[in-house]
């Protein structure tokens, strides 16, 4: 994170990675904005330019994090404006780029660096537990549950309810459930779409958008085929990763 002492920043990762705890942490003077929380959602939703009045005087060299930016996309045009005009730095935290994507937000025209947080590695667990970590998952409150069962079903329920139905991002909640049931049995292996979409009773061109909706909020990751040479297309079909283990499970 030390980019951040000159340049503002897009933290992504998926929910409950640490992003929050990790800011906490490191900016404990940070100004921060929250839109998890109803009544700021509900001021700065009404009102973008708000922050623009909050922070035309703020110094420059207090850092302002911005927690759930993706739920308010217009608010980055107050923050473009308050990086070239007022030097102002910016930690903009969240969970999906794709609602940004779609609207056409300003992704402020690279004035802010990208960097995505994952769960847990091994190095900084102490007392590391690699049974655990294939059962529980790298997820710091999983990996550290007696019974992550529930926090795992759980888990899953919100990221159904929230980042799909909420947003619909499919419109057929059913089909899209077997779906992840289908790419969990095949993370780590070939992807072939016409026989995911064989079992999942639709088309192959929709799996292909539901595998981009995972890229998007951050749950998987498409690796594509090696090529020796960049003016080869790669032959291989790509492999699909979850972002954690636990979540596979």
């Amino acid at each position: 994170m030390e980019e951040t002492a000159e340049d503002s920043l897009f933290l992504w990762g998926a929910r409950q990675t640490g992003k929050s705890t990790l800011l906490k942490t490191l900016f404990p003077g940070a100004r921060r904005y929250d839109l998890l929380k109803s009544e700021e959602f509900e001021r700065l939703f009404r009102n973008p330019e708000l922050l623009r009045e909050e922070l035309k005087d703020a110094d420059p060299n207090n850092l302002v994090i911005i927690d759930e930016v993706q739920k308010i996309p217009r608010l980055l045009d107050e923050v473009h404006w308050l990086i070239s005009n007022r030097n102002i730095r910016f930690v903009l935290c969240g969970s999906s780029a794709r609602k940004l994507v779609r609207c056409g937000a300003n992704l402020l025209g690279g004035r802010a660096l990208r960097t995505v947080m994952y769960p847990l590695v091994s190095a900084e667990v102490s007392d590391f537990d690699l049974h655990k970590a294939i059962h529980n998952g790298m997820l710091p409150r999983h990996y550290m549950a007696q019974n992550p069962q529930r926090r795992l079903q759980a888990y899953i329920g919100d990221y159904l309810n929230e980042e799909i139905r909420a947003e619909a991002l499919s419109r057929n909640l059913l089909s899209f459930t077997r779906f992840m049931e289908i790419s969990a049995q095949c993370s780590g292996e070939m992807i072939v779409y016409k026989n995911i979409a064989q079992d999942c009773g639709v088309s192959a061109n929709t799996v292909k958008e539901y595998f981009q909706i995972l890229e998007q909020t951050m749950i998987g990751y498409l690796i594509q085929g090696f090529t020796a040479t960049s003016k080869r297309r790669a032959i291989s079909a790509p492999k699909f990763y979850y972002f954690d283990v636990g979540i596979v499970n």
